[in-house]
C-alpha cells in the first residue's frame, strides 16, 4: 500500500500544480484526467500485487507437496502410496525434476500397433484421472507414449514417433473427456527414443511398449 500511496501523492501535487497555474476554464478537465490516469495506476498496482501473491502461493504449495513426499518416502512408504496413485500402480518420483511418473504397459491401454483404447472406459485412467483431480489440480501432467525399436510394418502409422504420438493423444482426450482442464495437459510423443530396456528380448520390448503420466510438482 505504501507505493500505491506515493503515486497517489504524486499524482495530486501535480494535480495541484497545473490547477493552480492554468485559468479556470478547463481545470476541470484537467483534474477529471488526472484522476482517471490515477485510478487506472492504482487498480494497475493492486492486480500486479495480487498475481505475485499468487504465484508466490503456488510455488510455497509445490514446495510442500514435495517435502511430503521426500518425508513419506525416508519414512519408508512406497513411492507409489506416497503419491496417492497407490500401490497396483508403477510410480516413481524424481526429486530433483520435481515429477511423478505413474507409467502403465502397452498391454493395458492398446492392442499392438493399434492407438485406440481396447475399451471404452479404462478404470486405470480413470483413477489416474481421480487422483490428478484430488491431489495435483494445479499441476501440469504430462501424457507421453513410448514404443520398442521394431519398425512398422502393415499398418497406418509412418513410423513409431506417430504410434507413439497418437497413442498419448488418445490418453489425453479420454482424461479431458472426464474432467481435467486442457490448459493442464500435454501428449507428447517419443517412439523408440526412450528406452527402459534392451531391444534385444521380448521382454525388454514389452517393457519399452508404455504410457507415462508425468506430473510436474515444481
Amino acid at each position: 500500500m505504501q507505493t500505491i500511496n506515493k503515486k497517489a501523492a504524486i499524482v495530486l501535487i501535480c494535480l495541484s500544480a497545473i490547477i493552480f497555474s492554468s485559468g479556470c476554464t478547463d481545470w476541470k478537465k484537467k483534474y477529471d484526467a488526472l484522476n482517471v490516469e490515477h485510478q487506472n495506476a492504482v487498480g494497475l498496482l493492486e492486480r500486479e500485487r495480487a498475481e505475485k501473491g499468487q504465484i508466490a502461493e503456488q510455488y510455497s504449495q509445490s514446495q510442500q507437496t514435495l517435502e511430503e513426499l521426500q518425508k513419506k518416502i525416508a519414512a519408508r512408504q512406497s513411492v507409489a502410496k506416497a503419491s496417492g496413485f497407490g500401490e497396483g500402480y508403477d510410480v516413481s518420483f524424481d526429486a530433483a525434476a520435481g515429477t511423478i511418473t505413474v507409467t502403465l504397459p502397452e498391454m493395458i491401454l492398446f492392442d499392438s500397433g493399434k492407438a485406440n483404447l481396447k475399451k471404452a472406459h479404462s478404470a486405470e485412467l480413470d483413477h489416474i484421472k481421480s487422483v490428478l483431480q484430488s491431489k495435483y489440480s494445479s499441476h501440469t501432467t504430462d501424457v507421453i507414449g513410448h514404443t520398442d525399436a521394431d519398425p512398422i510394418k502393415k499398418s497406418k502409422w509412418q513410423d513409431n514417433w506417430e504410434l507413439s504420438s497418437q497413442r498419448a493423444l488418445t490418453v489425453v482426450r479420454y482424461l479431458i473427456e472426464g474432467g481435467i482442464p486442457k490448459e493442464k495437459i500435454r501428449a507428447v510423443g517419443c517412439g523408440e527414443s526412450r528406452p527402459v530396456a534392451a531391444n534385444d528380448s521380448s521382454g525388454g520390448k514389452s517393457k519399452n511398449r508404455r504410457v507415462e503420466i508425468v506430473v510436474h510438482i515444481k
